[in-house]
């Protein structure tokens, strides 16, 4: 399992307590520092919609320029902007066996598809 996100974000902090207390122990990938690929990107937005691995409701969309956000119509022009601005990433994402299972955290979620 590997969870990837930004360590000082709430809801990735909620995810990995809530992970761990059930017995996971993910690895951790912070694309702050270790970045991610378009090819990462293309297949998250392929699993769950670019709309929902674009975190509209954050700080970072928010800062972007109303041209910036209005340049952003599809899973091309989401993800150019993801990439440049990873922070508007919807955090956190697991992926179980290579394999993207989860965006953000909702315990109901999280209960059901992994236990």
């Amino acid at each position: 399992m590997i969870i990837y996100g930004i360590p000082n974000c709430n809801t990735v902090k909620k995810a990995r307590t809530w992970l761990a207390e059930q017995g996971f122990n993910p690895l951790f990938h912070d694309f702050k520092k270790q970045g991610i690929t378009v090819e990462k990107l293309d297949e998250w937005c392929s699993t769950f919609g670019w709309e929902k691995v674009l975190n509209k409701k954050g700080t970072t969309w928010k800062k972007l320029s109303p041209e910036q956000q209005g340049n952003v119509v599809d899973q091309n022009s989401a993800i150019e902007v993801l990439l440049n601005h990873t922070s508007a990433i919807k955090r956190p994402v697991v992926e179980l066996n290579g394999k993207a299972i989860l965006i953000g955290f909702d315990e109901a979620a999280y209960e059901t598809i992994l236990k």
